[in-house]
């Protein structure tokens, strides 16, 4: 049996079941693997501090797409079932989970409500969760004409293109979502949205369940005491904003969630984003649920 490739998703969960012996207590022979990792260098959208963002137009589908080099990894549900979907891996149907996340502007920023947001470029990492939370999160406000997105790169690059205050609004959740807040910014909209988990290479079924399973302990484990593992944060930061994010201050970020992907989540996600016509007609994926989705 071959070892079980993990890449974190920014997360308190495989930390948590690393440190307890969780991942060992199921016997996984496991590694983690390295993806937007803090000391990943920034995209070109964020090299300058005065020049305009650059428009990047690669994200999570692109990456799964590619071929990702792991046995399991996770992105938003949209991404994750149009991956599936398009026969580039499975996607795991017995668990997901819920990031929260938020539309933010600066402190001094004139934008105070949801429907200011209108005609106003909010920045987004493209095909990926902040892409479609963000449309999703704004059709119930505004209309779909006066939506605006700019899509600018990773969650670290609208961290730091928000903290230069180079991007007017920005989407952003995890522990990048967590400096933001601490450093004054306001959340505009709730964004908060649902995470799939990819399956790749030659994940067995043994070798995926015993993965959840330490991940189900974790969870009950951050349940119980988050306050002795919300340090695992700083993990998923450069260390040039360890001064700005103080971790005792931070919720507990994603919260997996072991119920089923249903079919009918499936399609009805599937259904709205070919309803905004989001995906070209050559990354579109046919593969039914059944096929799609490991249940």
């Amino acid at each position: 049996m071959s070892t079980f490739r993990i890449v974190p998703h920014g997360r308190l969960q495989e930390w948590v079941a690393e440190e307890k012996g969780y991942f060992a207590d199921e016997g996984l022979d496991y590694e983690f693997v390295a993806s937007n990792r803090p000391d990943e260098t920034l995209n070109p959208s964020v090299d300058s501090a005065e020049a305009a963002p650059m428009e990047i137009k690669r994200g999570a589908f692109e990456s799964m797409e590619a071929g990702r080099a792991c046995e399991i990894s996770s992105a938003c549900h949209w991404a994750v079932g149009m991956a599936a979907s398009a026969a580039h891996g499975r996607m795991w149907g017995h668990a997901y989970s819920v990031t929260p996340s938020g539309i933010w502007v600066a402190p001094e920023s004139p934008l105070q409500t949801p429907e200011d947001l209108a005609g106003v470029e909010v920045a987004v990492g493209w095909h990926s969760g902040s892409h479609f939370s963000a449309l999703q999160a704004l059709e119930s406000v505004l209309p779909r004409d006066r939506i605006k997105l700019q899509f600018v790169g990773g969650p670290l690059d609208r961290l730091q293109l928000a903290l230069d205050r180079r991007v007017p609004a920005a989407n952003v959740f995890g522990a990048p979502g967590y400096v933001l807040e601490q450093q004054g910014f306001r959340k505009l909209v709730d964004t908060s949205f649902m995470i799939g988990f990819l399956i790749n290479g030659d994940a067995t079924e043994d070798q995926l369940r015993a993965y959840f399973n330490a991940l189900q302990r974790a969870q009950r484990e951050i349940d119980a005491a988050k306050e002795r593992y919300q340090r695992y944060f700083l993990n998923e930061l450069p260390e040039r904003y360890h001064p700005l994010f103080d971790h005792r201050r931070a919720g507990i970020g994603e919260r997996l969630v072991f119920e089923p992907y249903t079919k009918e989540m499936f399609d009805r996600t599937h259904r709205w984003m070919l309803d905004w016509e989001i995906f070209p007609q050559e990354q579109l994926g046919h593969v039914t649920y059944e096929e799609a989705v490991a249940v």
